[in-house]
């Protein structure tokens, strides 16, 4: 009887112990946008990253030298948006590894 029991309790917890690791139990959004893997973390730290930064510099530069022409058709709000904010969020708040717009907390 004392094995049974100790067979019960090992399959119980083999079961439910992998089931309540996998839960979020923080409650946030957030977190439970996407769960990349280490490759995509260690990818994107090394490769992304480094490009997003490089194409945010580079695109505050082009902003600044189209800034007399996007002023005078009324779009500088368009054009800092695409040339510098889009990619400064992809490279600075964007979570690590995630795909798409993982910046963004979903209610």
């Amino acid at each position: 009887m004392n094995s049974f029991r100790t067979f019960a309790v090992v399959m119980l917890l083999s079961v439910a112990v992998p089931t309540l690791a996998a839960e979020n139990g923080s409650g946030n959004p957030r977190y439970t946008i996407q769960n990349p893997p280490a490759y995509a973390m260690i990818g994107d730290l090394l490769i992304a990253r480094p490009l997003l930064v490089a194409a945010t510099v580079i695109g505050a530069g082009v902003f600044v030298v189209s800034l007399p022409f996007t002023a005078l058709g009324g779009g500088v709000g368009d054009a800092g948006q695409a040339l510098v904010v889009d990619p400064a969020k992809a490279a600075f708040v964007r979570c690590l590894g995630c795909i798409g717009e993982g910046f963004e907390q979903r209610e």
